[in-house]
């Protein structure tokens, strides 16, 4: 309840006004009570300092026989000048050695009184005795006096009704204006309060508003510092709204850029907890990453979690991992060490490609290197022996040793024109010569081109065409070469006696030719592989037939760049079946 500025207000003005009330009620009745005493005792003083009183309280009437009765005369003639008046002040008569009680204004009270101490006092010093204590129910002097040859002591007692009536009053007059002033003060709080928390309700309001995203602008009521305050809250949130927009943009970006970036990104705190992740990640590592993941469990074994947060940086640890068939590169690195909130950054490269890429180098040059030393040692082996058997060598040994030697430079002659092209390829220099032509007719020329070369095999070589093959745009020659190279190979890779049907047909935007044989067939492990360059399934019986290992790898780089496939068709039983496909309208890089 109390926790509103406004009820704060209200319980401050009324604290206020009772602090108030008190301490001024306390002061005022506080001056009463000291001017009645000081009153008192000033009037007593001065009335029995007096030489008129004075000379008739201590000389006695002529034939006068009792002291005390004399005192009495002279006192109950002065009543009305001491104040006595029998109801709230009285006099009495003391002995003046033993100060028991002997006449007085009151003889019950008097007899029942006991002695103050200013009665004491005066017994005691024979001194007038005029001081009353301020926080007695009493006020009273004690006159010491002398008549004849005794001594009396005359008290003139006051109970202070009068000052306690007037105490009272004056008490309900506060009080009065106690409950005065609290009726006002509740009311002018809730004004004042009314008019200072109504603007700050608003400020409250458009501060929320401003939390849940509304950055709508403030009215500004008045000019004084409520106003002001107002003002520059509207201008805060401007501020505040053309902040939060632009790091909302850089947000965008960043979620954008994290969200779809080829590298994985995975991010965890100081304590090894994920705090971010990407899809890339989570493919690349071949598992989800969940929100109960840590930094142990995925990367533990490869590198502590404190070894990496001790790194300085811009320091970190590079490490290669392999997940299934793919090779990762790890970078870890700390980040945001100064501020104590930072963690391990772990970025992850798929460098599968370029594993790969780079055994196949080292595989390819050592496929050339050893693919051009088979004929080179045959031809030197050749030559020398014709040389050192010069003469003595029949003239039909030497012609057989001859044409091995011509036939290991034919050899070599079409390994480096299929590397040529291949690396004319590779290079971008090789551009096809687009134009159209009958795909009908090409597949038709390759299978008159290869008849009897087949025939001298025993194969039977079929045709199946359909009738509505379209001409297409491509360039024909190379075409060919690639319709050449399949035929030729289905032609020396099956055992004399094959069956070999070639067919063509027509999709809704390609042309296709299938080359069937039943021969031996390519095995499961060696399918992916058999457009790689180099790459033979039976390396004895391919260079037996004069392969060179890389027409398939130069009849894939042409089919790709006539945007068309080119693949090995999963077919039951022995054989093999591969199946070009090109689009009818040429490739469209080339329009």
């Amino acid at each position: 309840m109390f926790r509103s500025l406004h009820m704060k207000l209200v319980l401050i003005m009324v604290l206020l006004i009772i602090s108030l009330m008190t301490v001024v009620g306390a002061f005022l009745m506080n001056a009463v009570v000291r001017y009645y005493l000081d009153d008192f005792n000033t009037r007593m003083s001065s009335m029995f300092s007096a030489q008129d009183l004075y000379e008739d309280l201590t000389i006695p009437y002529d034939g006068e026989a009792n002291g005390m009765e004399g005192l009495q005369d002279v006192l109950r003639a002065n009543m009305g000048e001491l104040g006595v008046d029998g109801r709230t002040r009285y006099y009495f008569i003391l002995d003046g050695t033993t100060g028991a009680y002997l006449a007085g204004s009151d003889d019950q009270l008097g007899q029942n009184l006991d002695k103050s101490p200013n009665v004491l006092r005066a017994l005691a010093t024979g001194e007038p005795a005029t001081g009353s204590d301020i926080t007695a129910d009493f006020m009273d002097v004690a006159i010491p006096i002398t008549r004849g040859e005794v001594t009396y002591i005359i008290q003139i007692y006051d109970n202070r009704q009068t000052v306690t009536e007037l105490n009272g009053s004056i008490f309900m007059l506060i009080i009065q204006a106690l409950i005065f002033g609290l009726i006002s003060s509740v009311l002018l709080s809730f004004l004042l309060a009314k008019t200072m928390i109504t603007p700050i309700e608003r400020l409250t309001a458009g501060a929320k508003r401003v939390a849940s995203g509304d950055f709508r602008k403030l009215e500004v009521g008045s000019k004084d510092e409520i106003g002001v305050l107002t003002a520059t809250f509207n201008s805060m949130s401007r501020q505040l709204q053309a902040t939060i927009r632009e790091a909302e943009n850089e947000r965008n970006k960043l979620d954008t850029l994290f969200l779809h970036m080829t590298d994985g990104v995975v991010a965890f705190s100081q304590e090894g907890g994920v705090i971010q992740k990407n899809p890339a990640a989570e493919d690349m590592l071949g598992r989800p990453i969940l929100p109960e993941d840590t930094y142990e469990g995925l990367f533990g074994d490869l590198a502590p979690l404190e070894q990496i947060l001790r790194l300085e940086q811009p320091g970190y640890q590079e490490i290669e991992q392999t997940v299934g068939n793919r090779t990762l590169d790890l970078l870890l690195a700390p980040f945001d060490q100064e501020s104590g909130q930072g963690g391990v950054m772990v970025v992850i490269h798929d460098v599968t490609t370029q594993r790969r890429n780079e055994e196949m180098r080292r595989e390819f040059v050592a496929n050339v290197s050893h693919e051009l030393r088979t004929p080179l040692t045959n031809i030197r082996s050749y030559a020398e022996t014709l040389v050192d058997s010069a003469g003595d060598i029949p003239p039909a040994m030497e012609k057989n040793f001859l044409g091995v030697i011509l036939n290991e430079s034919d050899r070599m002659t079409h390994i480096v024109q299929d590397l040529l092209t291949l690396s004319r390829f590779d290079s971008g220099r090789s551009e096809l010569k687009l134009e159209r032509f009958s795909f009908q007719v090409a597949v038709r020329d390759i299978y008159n081109a290869v008849l009897m070369d087949a025939q001298r095999h025993g194969h039977t070589l079929t045709l199946d065409l359909s009738p509505d093959i379209p001409d297409i745009v491509g360039d024909r020659d190379r075409v060919l070469q690639v319709m050449m190279n399949v035929v030729s190979n289905a032609i020396k890779y099956t055992p004399d006696g094959g069956q070999i049907a070639i067919s063509a047909g027509r999709n809704p935007l390609r042309v296709w030719m299938e080359v069937s044989d039943n021969g031996i067939g390519i095995p499961a492990s060696d399918r992916p592989r058999i457009f790689e360059r180099f790459y033979r399934v039976d390396k004895a019986r391919s260079r037996e037939s004069g392969g060179t290992g890389l027409g398939l790898s130069i009849a894939k780089e042409i089919v790709d760049r006539h945007e068309g496939i080119i693949f090995l068709v999963d077919r039951p039983g022995p054989g093999t079946t591969i199946r070009i496909e090109l689009p009818i309208e040429g490739p469209a890089h080339g329009k």
